[in-house]
Order: structure tokens, then C-alpha cells, then sequence
């Protein structure tokens, strides 16, 4: 599967407390929506209108297709998980989503700019500016006040534990605080719309954990917030996924809606099958696992006698639409040769 870059998600830790829970599901809120053209100025709309998100939206660079036909759904209150490798089309989606680029066709339904935070890959901190003064320049652009900056930015910073670095130039923060203030930053003028790309990219847990408090804390603001992630622990935690391979849907969901979907069965094996098998078959916890697309195991290994079907999870199911996705596109070669 290529990777590239949901819904409330579940905490941990000091996250979200010791009882997991779905960040944002059961909030009151209402969908509002937008079109790329011209974005509601009233705020959200009223019951039966769309959530933010984007709608059939296709994107060329030259020959190349980085999407086609994508639609996503980012409800207000929720976190919404976009997932995928290097080049699926991650960052694309985003951009769409953000006002960054115009998509060649397709709906894209956002608040006005000003209304929309955005974390780049990038991290679009200035590191010649102190910490403060990222989060200063940050809300003079959004025309916040100074009062009001300064009270949500101390709170944010605090939180975060970041007020001790507050008079330090951001380039000479460690990957997690300079990330943690990339998204304070995204969400420092509580819009209605937070896109971030990978915030958690190369973070340590500890630096994860924050990041989180951070993204829930907005959601539970009634903010619909839309992030790229390749940790699909991550995206298992969001009430809502969005699986891209070469710019197109792959799954979209829950989790567990992702996962029931998936075809055929999965098996444990000692050792890595030979035949067909093989071409299904990946490594992992010790073991492989070999998908069955008609539920019925073909010989090709020995089966681990414990467990010999296994209970696939978002991790297993990404992998197997990968692969049946691979199937359909060699079908559709072979049909067309």
C-alpha cells in the first residue's frame, strides 16, 4: 500500500482520562457547510445541511492523478482521520480542505479562511521568532485581541507545557514542542474548521500525548478537525477513517465499519507460505498472516495450532483493502491487454 497524507477519538492516559472514551461522539453540535467559492459567513448552518469535507473531488499535477473521486466527512466536534502512505494523497486532501489549492473538480465544503486553522507539513512556525511571538504574530492575523490572545495562549502553552519555553526561539525547540505549538497556533482563534498534517510525525509518546490533549481539546470546543496520521493506532482511536492509496478511497468509516467490511478471513502461520499465498501474506508480532479473500484457508504453512483464525483489527484490514485493491487493478490490466 502507498502511504501519503476521521471523527472523535478515543484518550488515554492523561489524554483522555483512565476511561477510554470517543473524543467528540454524543457532543451537541450542528453540521454547517461551505462551498470553495463562497463559504458561509453566517457560521454553521441549520439540521439536514453537511458536515465540512469535500465531495468528488479530483487533483492532477500534470499526467499525474493525486486524487480521484475523494469525499470525506468532517462533522463539527469530531477528529477525522486520513490515512495512507507515502503519495496516497494525504497532504493533497488537506490542502483542498484548507483553501491552500483548488481542486480540478469536486465539491469542498469549508469555513471562510479565517474561520479555518491549518498546520502544514511544514510545521509553518517562524524559528526566528520566540515561542510567544509565533502565537502573537499568529492572532494578529486572525484580528484577535490582545487580551483574549494572550488568555487562550497562556491556558494552551500551560496545558501544553510549554510555558516554561514561552520566551525561547522555536528553532531552538525539540521536534515535539515545536510541533505542539504548530497546533496551538492552528487553533489559537477557535475556527470551525482545524486542518493538521501529520502533526504527530517523528514525536516522542510523551510529546504525543500532549498533542492529543491538544486535538481533543478542540473537538470538544466544536471544532471539526481533520488530521493525516501513518500511525493507524492513532486512526483506530478516531470515530471516523479515511484509508487513501494512490489517490483513491481504499475504506472509509469507523474503524470497526472498516474492519467488518473486510472480505474473506485471516490466519496466523509459522512460517511465510509458499504459492499464491505468499502475494497475501505479511509479518507481524512474530508471525504472518495470510488472507483467505473466499474465507477458506489454501495449504501454504503451517498453522499456528493457538490461533489459527485470527481477529483482524484496522491494522489488518488496511492491509487486506490494499491488497484487494491490487487484485482488482491487475484484473482490470489483464481485461484490458
Amino acid at each position: 500500500m502507498n502511504d501519503e497524507g476521521g471523527g472523535a477519538v478515543k484518550g488515554d492516559g492523561e489524554v483522555g482520562g483512565a476511561q477510554e472514551a470517543r473524543w467528540g461522539q454524543g457532543m451537541t453540535s450542528t453540521d454547517v457547510t461551505s462551498t470553495d467559492t463562497a463559504a458561509a459567513a453566517a457560521g454553521p448552518g441549520g439540521a439536514g445541511l453537511p458536515a465540512w469535507g469535500a465531495s468528488g473531488v479530483y487533483v492532477a499535477y500534470g499526467k499525474t492523478v493525486a486524487l480521484s473521486d475523494v469525499s470525506l466527512s468532517a462533522p463539527a466536534g469530531q477528529v477525522t482521520a486520513v490515512v495512507g502512505g507515502d503519495g496516497a494523497g494525504k497532504s493533497t486532501l488537506l490542502r483542498c480542505l484548507a483553501g491552500a489549492l483548488a481542486p480540478d473538480s469536486g465539491e469542498i465544503r469549508r469555513p471562510v479562511k479565517e474561520r479555518t486553522g491549518y498546520l502544514p507539513a511544514s510545521s509553518g512556525i517562524y524559528p526566528d521568532l520566540t515561542v510567544a511571538e509565533n502565537l502573537d504574530f499568529r492572532a494578529q492575523g486572525y484580528g484577535m485581541s490582545r487580551r483574549l490572545a494572550s488568555q487562550r495562549a497562556a491556558e494552551y502553552l500551560d496545558r501544553a507545557g510549554l510555558t516554561p519555553a514561552a520566551g525561547r526561539l522555536a528553532g531552538q525547540l525539540s521536534g515535539g514542542m515545536r510541533q505542539k505549538l504548530a497546533v496551538i497556533a492552528a487553533m489559537l482563534h477557535q475556527p470551525e474548521l482545524i486542518v493538521l498534517d501529520e502533526p504527530t510525525t517523528g514525536v516522542d509518546p510523551v510529546s504525543r500525548s500532549g498533542l492529543w490533549w491538544l486535538i481533543a481539546r478542540a473537538a470538544a470546543e466544536g471544532c471539526a478537525v481533520v488530521l493525516a496520521t501513518t500511525y493507524l493506532d492513532e486512526a483506530e482511536r478516531c470515530a471516523s477513517v479515511l484509508v487513501l492509496d494512490a489517490g483513491t478511497v481504499l475504506a472509509a468509516g469507523t474503524s470497526e465499519q472498516i474492519v467488518a467490511a473486510m472480505p474473506g478471513s485471516l490466519r496466523a502461520v509459522a512460517a511465510r507460505p509458499d504459492g499464491d499465498a505468499a502475494a497475501r501474506s505479511w509479518r507481524r508480532a512474530g508471525r504472518w498472516r495470510v488472507w483467505d479473500p473466499e474465507g477458506e484457508p489454501e495449504p501454504g504453512g503451517p498453522v499456528v495450532s493457538d490461533s489459527a483464525t485470527i481477529q483482524p483489527d484496522l491494522a489488518d484490514a488496511v492491509i487486506v483493502a490494499a491488497l484487494a485493491n491490487q487484485g482488482r487493478s491487475g484484473r482490470t490490466r489483464a481485461g484490458a491487454a
